[in-house]
């Protein structure tokens, strides 16, 4: 007899069959003990106060961490000078202002051309702010970006530079007023590099363009070296752009700003032709 059936095939005894058929217990197992609950018949147990909040208290600690471990790049990633430099000109205080001048910029042959009229510092973050001007405007090849800076941020500088090339824009250095007249400005420093990435320099009247040598900065560097690779950047670029190398020359003659005569800005090509015409 194996648990209320005869190894002799007989039938069940009646007790098993009461065992088993039997609706208000749990259906004995070997030795009267309850048989293994099949799938899907098993019990939930009863969650208790302590668990619940321990089920509670899990992805609260997840988030926490996480949130923790966030604020912690942040700060390892602001506490660096350059990085803050670049937070602020993205999302707090850009140093550039745009604004769309339409048909504002006198071409050849009396055609007048839209014009991106951009003022101010060039920041850590001006290459990409200025490429979202430039797509807000529609500007066309042959339209003009009008620039007005002291400089800035020379790698920013040499990315708008070869943005404006790719895009086959003029360049001239300038200013409008209200009434939507190009009045004469300044562009110094890295402003000069921006300026040159145009095959289409144009010359304002009265308009200065300032050059110097450039520096930089930063803790446990070799000023020689440092100066030494940005000049041979600055040079490469210019050569690109169509510039004389006298240009470089004349920036890396001086510490202080030294602006160019209208002379000097055509014999170093930097200045391709006049307002409206050659």
């Amino acid at each position: 007899m194996v648990n209320g059936f005869d190894a002799s095939n007989g039938p069940p005894n009646e007790n098993a069959n009461r065992d088993l058929g039997g609706g208000h217990g749990a259906p004995a197992g070997p030795w009267g003990s309850p048989l293994p609950e099949g799938p899907g018949e098993r019990r939930q147990r009863p969650v208790t106060p302590s668990s619940a909040g321990r089920i509670r208290f899990f992805p609260i600690a997840i988030y926490t961490a996480m949130l923790s471990l966030i604020g912690v790049t942040i700060y390892q990633d602001l506490s660096r000078p350059e990085a803050w430099a670049y937070w602020k000109d993205l999302y707090l205080s850009p140093g550039l202002t745009a604004s769309v001048v339409p048909n504002g910029f006198p071409g050849e042959a009396g055609h007048r051309h839209n014009a991106l009229a951009v003022s101010g510092k060039i920041g850590a973050a001006a290459a990409g702010w200025f490429r979202e001007k430039l797509d807000a405007a529609d500007l066309q090849a042959g339209d003009a970006v009008v620039l007005s800076s002291p400089g800035g941020d020379l790698m920013q500088a040499l990315i708008m530079g070869e943005v404006i090339r790719a895009r086959g824009l003029v360049t001239a250095v300038g200013t409008f007023d209200s009434s939507g007249h190009l009045r004469p400005s300044y562009c110094a420093s890295a402003c000069i590099i921006a300026y040159a990435g145009s095959q289409i320099r144009t010359g304002v009247p009265g308009s200065m363009l300032g050059v110097h040598r450039f520096t930089t900065t930063g803790a446990g560097r070799d000023p020689v070296a440092d100066t030494q690779r940005t000049t041979g950047i600055v040079l490469s670029y210019m050569t690109k752009m169509g510039v004389s190398p006298t240009l470089v020359e004349a920036m890396s003659a001086t510490d202080d700003v030294h602006w160019l005569s209208e002379q000097e800005a055509r014999g170093m090509k930097l200045v391709t032709g006049a307002l409206g015409g050659p």
